[in-house]
């Protein structure tokens, strides 16, 4: 396959490059500033732009199998997000090529509250409220778009750099929780996750989870 991965230097976005360059796929590595190729996993095709802009969108889109996007914006900055979905969707819209969006486990509903969301509940730290509420907008963009085949993935409520194992459990729209009712994934295994979506489409312009 042929993958546009933008955010490629980021956490998540760097462990995809990583995943799909080890199952022999052919990775355009998109990040918006040149400075940071030396990031980029040598095997990956560097490329600098910007996933606000749906005209550089279309232009690093075109003849691809899949975008896979996993940009996060910097603190204070949080709109952006539903700005890029914007972007992205607008520009993929020309080029016909489906995408792969990472956002928030916010809007996910906690188990057994009747729709209580994870932003919601009483546990949630509000210092990561900002990011929440931009990430339920994110998917609200999504949610409104009709031309585009989009995928929306909703990491575990902990998602942290890890071990790679090649499993885990699929949701929908609730919080996956194990026996202890601890909510967790590795960014390790989130891109497994998004690679195997992109080889083997299971959901078309809806949203999932996933989580140990």
């Amino acid at each position: 396959m042929r993958i546009t991965v933008f955010g490629a230097a980021g956490n998540v976005g760097s462990r995809v490059v990583a995943e799909a360059l080890h199952r022999g796929h052919e990775v355009t590595a998109v990040v918006r500033d040149s400075a940071r190729f030396p990031e980029l996993a040598a095997a990956a095709r560097p490329r600098a732009g910007d996933a606000a802009d749906a005209g550089e969108v279309a232009e690093l889109s075109e003849g691809q199998d899949v975008v896979i996007s996993a940009t996060r914006p910097a603190p204070g900055r949080e709109g952006e997000l539903a700005v890029i979905a914007e972007a992205l969707l607008t520009g993929l819209a020309q080029t016909g090529v489906r995408l792969l969006l990472v956002g928030g486990a916010g809007s996910l509903t906690l188990p057994g509250t009747g729709g209580t969301t994870v932003a919601e509940g009483p546990d949630f730290p509000p210092s990561w409220l900002p990011i929440a509420l931009a990430c339920n907008d994110q998917l609200a963009v999504c949610k409104a778009e009709t031309r585009v085949d989009w995928v929306y993935l909703s990491p575990s409520a902990m998602l942290e750099p890890g071990v790679r194992t090649g499993g885990y459990r699929v949701g929908s729209d609730e919080l996956l929780v194990d026996a202890d009712g601890n909510s967790s994934i590795s960014m390790e295994d989130l891109a497994v996750a998004l690679v195997d979506e992109a080889e083997q489409p299971q959901h078309h312009r809806a949203r999932f989870t996933v989580g140990y």
